[in-house]
């Protein structure tokens, strides 16, 4: 099989981070699942300095050459180990294939560092998502300070990484929610990893929607991040579950607040997430949708990623 696009691409991107001051941060080196590189669709190569991860959603000829191709452009580069993630098998197993595992590979954001778990399907960080973080940061730093009281309230939290990104930013509480007490419990050592105080950070093990009544007056919260799984089995359907929540969230909010709602699903549109928000309340008003994350072009901007920038008014 010819590898060429995708050495290409993670070639391009490795020469890029060398001349960048941000040369070890955490990114998408190659991004197929935008089907902007056909063939592809199923490949997607990510930097976790000094590891890389290769994850392949179906077989392919010649897996081995393109392990082998990556780690010669990798290793020139400082990198000491790549693995390859096969989504296609059981338990998405991940198997280091070149160098020498790297024993406890981490997320590098900045001055940030998150501790990853390769032997799990989701490692423990997300690439894509990067502009959000970025907006809440700058809405931390606008905020904390001049606003009496900020709190954020994180719902689907996963691994915190949006609260740690706000404590990192300013001084603010935070409400961690999620259905999940692993992932929370890895939230909090990211906290501590970070040697960030916790005091006034919270994480609770609950239903975001069901359990509303249980957290809602933790409030009022002048900030919120709302950024659920498409499909959680019996837990969380954004096809049914996502307006309710939206419906229910201004009574923990105060009365002017800045949020981020975000929508992982191919099969709704901006104008239907934006009609979603609209429908919920008469008191959102979407400000703009943020940018892609650069490292993952999309061929269909409605099929990526969606994530808003929305302004609460009672």
């Amino acid at each position: 099989m010819n590898w060429d696009p995708v050495l290409q691409a993670v070639g391009s991107k490795l020469q890029q981070s060398q001349s960048s001051q941000t040369l070890h941060d955490s990114r998408r080196l190659f991004h197929g699942r935008g089907h902007c590189y056909p063939g592809f669709d199923r490949v997607c190569v990510d930097s976790y300095f000094p590891a890389i991860l290769v994850t392949l959603f179906e077989e392919h000829e010649d897996e081995a050459g393109l392990a082998a191709q990556l780690w010669a452009l990798a290793e020139a580069c400082g990198y000491t180990g790549l693995a390859v993630q096969r989504r296609y098998l059981r338990g998405a197993p991940i198997a280091w294939e070149q160098g020498a595992p790297v024993e406890q590979p981490e997320a590098r954001r900045g001055e940030l560092r998150f501790p990853l778990t390769f032997e799990r399907q989701n490692v423990g960080f997300f690439l894509d998502i990067e502009p959000g973080r970025q907006w809440l940061e700058q809405q931390v730093r606008d905020k904390a300070g001049q606003v009496e009281n900020l709190k954020l309230l994180n719902l689907f939290a996963f691994t915190c990484a949006f609260s740690v990104v706000a404590r990192a930013a300013g001084e603010l509480e935070v409400l961690n929610i999620d259905l999940n007490k692993g992932v929370l419990k890895r939230g909090q050592a990211n906290h501590q990893y970070n040697q960030l105080a916790t005091k006034g950070i919270r994480f609770l093990a609950r239903d975001a929607l069901r359990d509303f009544k249980r957290y809602d007056r933790s409030g009022p919260f002048q900030l919120a991040v709302v950024d659920p799984p498409t499909r959680q089995k019996g837990a969380f359907d954004v096809e049914i579950n996502y307006a309710r929540l939206l419906e229910k969230l201004p009574a923990c909010l105060a009365d002017e607040a800045d949020l981020l709602f975000v929508l992982n699903s191919p099969a709704h549109s901006e104008v239907q997430f934006r009609e979603m928000i609209g429908n919920a309340n008469s008191g959102y008003e979407v400000m703009e949708r943020l940018p892609q994350n650069p490292d993952f072009p999309d061929k269909d901007l409605d099929a990526a990623l969606k994530m808003l920038h929305v302004k609460f008014r009672r």
